[in-house]
């Protein structure tokens, strides 16, 4: 007697994970064992730049306070402990949106802290 293989359902599972990688180079998109193995990996650096990006906004809020802050004759660590000081509770992604978007805001917090 045959051996008794799913071929439907292996087929399946290649085929769908084939369907993931198009776009990739080379092999990477259509030899199956190619494919797995950059899928797998893809995953991997999906999970820790899913990290990485809180780390990587949170530098960019940084320099675009610092840079404002120096506008107005502050640095960064200055304004900062004047914010804490003055008991103002506003994080660094709000405060960042006003120095690039509302200058005027940005520039009166940093009045009421001076």
């Amino acid at each position: 007697m045959p051996r008794s293989v799913n071929h439907v359902a292996s087929r399946a599972k290649r085929k769908r994970i084939l369907k993931l990688t198009r776009g990739y180079f080379g092999a990477r998109k259509n030899v199956w064992t190619v494919a797995k193995n950059t899928w797998e990996k893809g995953l991997t650096y999906a999970y820790r730049d899913r990290r990485n990006k809180k780390r990587t906004f949170r530098a960019l809020w940084i320099q675009r306070i610092n840079a404002a802050a120096r506008l107005e004759g502050m640095s960064y660590s200055a304004l900062m402990g004047a914010l804490n000081k003055a008991g103002i509770e506003i994080n660094r992604k709000v405060l960042a949106d006003l120095a690039i978007n509302n200058p005027e805001a940005f520039k009166a917090i940093v009045e009421k802290v001076k």
